[in-house]
């Protein structure tokens, strides 16, 4: 059984049918990767496997359990993290506080998280930022973060719900040539060390194939081709709509 299973998943709003039918399984430990021009669908897609809409026909499965009934903060509980397209994390808060904040809603702790609770979780916390190479950075501002950092946070604040499955969209959007490339080694690294299943959307290919063991290719909202990346690589109709070969 795969890890993660959608099944004839389609999403409308109104007369637009953004998802359509679409079927697609993610194995345990794979680093997979969905990928498609813009407005393919694939945050659309994201949104729907994470719960915060849901399918208007299809289903989807964690492990075996049946998500369309669950809320997010449920999806959560059972193993499932997300970080977004853009930047997600307290900007007035320290980095510190941003992972404390995480583990603080994640361990279901009754009282208010926004409240100061110095110590509560400290080597925890510090272990989670240095994972993410921002030992050094954890009392500043989120704010004052480069953009490449920020971003690391909160891959720090998606590690402190413990996943079993990772979903990441667009991780390195907006970084320079060399955040790209460090971040690319980070999330290598994590998902090998934590052995967390990956599924990730990207518009960089550079990125594609330096971490994805397999691909899927949405277009109009439709998965037009699945297999490991030299197999993209080289399908047709992948490289007329996407790689933008005739």
């Amino acid at each position: 059984m795969a890890f993660l299973d959608v099944t004839n998943a389609t999403k409308k709003f109104g007369g637009f049918i953004a998802i359509n039918d679409v079927s697609f399984s993610v194995e345990k430990g794979a680093r997979h990767a969905i990928i498609g021009p813009n407005g393919a669908g694939k945050t659309t897609l994201f949104n729907l496997i994470s719960g915060l809409i849901l399918p208007t026909t299809g289903s989807i499965a964690l492990d075996g359990k049946r998500l369309s009934r669950m809320k997010p903060h449920e999806i959560v509980r059972i193993g499932m993290a997300r970080s977004f397209q853009k930047v997600n994390v307290f900007p007035r808060k320290t980095a510190f506080e941003n992972v404390q904040v995480a583990l603080i809603a994640n361990r279901k702790l009754q009282f208010n998280p926004f409240r100061a609770a110095a110590g509560l979780f400290g080597d925890e916390i510090m272990q989670l930022l240095e994972q993410v190479r921002l030992g050094g950075d954890s009392g500043r501002r989120a704010g004052e973060l480069a953009h490449g950092k920020q971003k690391q946070l909160e891959l720090a604040v998606a590690l402190a719900a413990d996943p079993k499955i990772l979903l990441l969209d667009e991780p390195t959007a907006g970084m320079s040539i060399a955040e790209t490339l460090s971040s690319i080694a980070l999330i290598r690294d994590i998902v090998q060390q934590r052995g967390i299943t990956l599924l990730f959307t990207e518009h960089d290919m550079n990125v594609v194939f330096e971490i994805a063991s397999t691909i899927s290719v949405l277009h109009h909202g439709e998965i037009i081709a699945t297999g490991l990346p030299h197999e993209v690589r080289a399908n047709d109709d992948v490289q007329r709509i996407y790689l933008g070969r005739e």
